[in-house]
């Protein structure tokens, strides 16, 4: 063999080991990648619908352009996640949202561990409540988590922000609950105790009637609801608190108790407006006739209503002009009737009326004037002596004493005492 056929086998042998080694090398640079992998890359072409990234693999992997910002060029880095991997048809399948969702429920998980307050912007409405996202992860707010009261319609919430926090998380069925509902509730509790630390009972102030009930009214004052029983509401009866109030209306009420460890509030509207018999003295005056209701009887008379929560006794002696045994002869429970004002006493609120004096008395029946005394027959030992004065002369009854013949103060006005014992004298004789 000659040298330069040496030489040349020589050449061919280190150009086949210099082939080996790049080869090696080359593989020895080819990144490892697997499913679920995230990578870096570049991107390398643009088609409409997809995107080639290059990831120093030995292949490309595609991205759909949908989730690449707009404007996305050639030469610029993308951030993705590998969801599929298949070497024998050298298919690699990248996404940037997968990346963004592992993101999205690692925030998810640390904001439920925290308990954290957060903003979401409403993307849709549907059937039993609201939809929003979180940093690409579809969550849900139930129709029961999105306020503190009933709601019927949430098509006008659509693309409003709202404050929520997270209520439930079940990463493997990709399931987010939020709850703003749980917001409002704490903000509600903390705002109620700074209101209850600040009422004082006897202290008036105004309200908004929230919501009636049976028994009452709750009343909004400085964003806590007190409660007015039924029996609060007005100085007169009230059957069913929409007699008295009503929904949205401002009413004054005087605060009764505060109950901070109960969280209740005892409002009055009665309590903070001028009671009946505070100004029963200026609507009401002796002589005056008025109309009223019979509102109870009992075995001494009637109680007729005269004003809301003012009451005056009708004596059953002032019903009628003819003798009655029971009120129930002559009156009804619920019956209007005029009455004549007697008397009237604000202070031990008590009204004395008469129903007898605003009519006329039946013919026959008015009183006869007494007949004089020397008219009547005489009874041994009577003392009633005082009908028209004393009648000195018929005082001859020697077992009558002058302490016992029943004389008021105007027989030492009109005689002369010792004349009067003279006389006595002379009588006894």
């Amino acid at each position: 063999m000659s040298e330069e056929t040496r030489n040349q086998n020589e050449e061919a042998v280190n150009q086949e080991v210099n082939e080996e080694t790049a080869t090696q090398d080359q593989l020895e640079q080819v990144v490892s990648v697997k499913k679920g992998d995230t990578v870096t890359g570049t991107i390398v072409k643009l088609d409409d619908d997809q995107a080639y990234v290059s990831i120093g693999y030995k292949y490309d992997g595609v991205i759909a352009t949908s989730e690449l910002e707009e404007g996305a060029e050639i030469g610029q880095e993308v951030v993705a996640k590998v969801v599929s991997l298949n070497d024998n048809k050298e298919q690699m399948v990248l996404s940037k949202k997968a990346i963004q969702g592992a993101k999205a429920w690692e925030e998810l998980d640390a904001k439920f561990a925290s308990k954290e307050i957060f903003e979401v912007k409403i993307t849709d409405v549907v059937k039993g409540g609201i939809v929003t996202d979180v940093s690409g992860v579809r969550a849900f707010i139930p129709a029961s988590m999105v306020e503190r009261h009933f709601v019927e319609d949430f098509s006008d919430y659509k693309g409003r922000t709202i404050r929520v926090r997270v209520k439930e998380l079940d990463r493997e069925n990709n399931k987010v609950i939020l709850s703003a509902k749980d917001v409002l509730e704490q903000e509600f509790e903390a705002n109620k105790h700074k209101v209850m630390a600040e009422l004082q009972e006897g202290q008036v102030i105004e309200g908004k009637v929230q919501r009636l009930t049976q028994f009452g009214a709750f009343v909004d004052v400085g964003g806590v609801d007190g409660l007015v029983h039924v029996s609060e509401m007005a100085w007169h009866h009230v059957g069913k608190p929409s007699d008295a109030v009503s929904e949205g209306e401002t009413v004054k009420v005087k605060v009764l108790k505060v109950d901070p460890e109960k969280g209740k509030i005892s409002l009055s509207i009665k309590a903070a407006t001028p009671g009946p018999w505070e100004t029963a003295s200026e609507k009401f005056s002796q002589g005056e006739i008025i109309s009223g209701e019979v509102k109870r009887l009992v075995p001494f008379g009637a109680f007729v209503e005269i004003a809301p929560g003012v009451e005056g006794l009708v004596h059953i002696s002032q019903i009628s002009h003819k003798h009655i045994g029971t009120p129930q002869e002559v009156l009804e429970e619920g019956q209007t009737v005029q009455v004549k004002v007697l008397d009237v006493n604000p202070s031990e609120k008590r009204i004395s009326l008469s129903i007898k004096e605003t009519e006329e008395a039946p013919a026959g029946e008015a009183r006869s004037e007494r007949p004089e005394r020397s008219d009547r027959p005489e009874r041994s030992g009577s003392s009633r002596g005082r009908d028209k004065g004393p009648r000195v002369e018929k005082i001859d009854n020697p077992n009558v004493s002058l302490s016992n013949q029943g004389m008021n103060v105007s027989l030492g006005e009109r005689f002369d005492l010792a004349a009067l014992k003279e006389k006595l004298g002379q009588s006894e004789e």
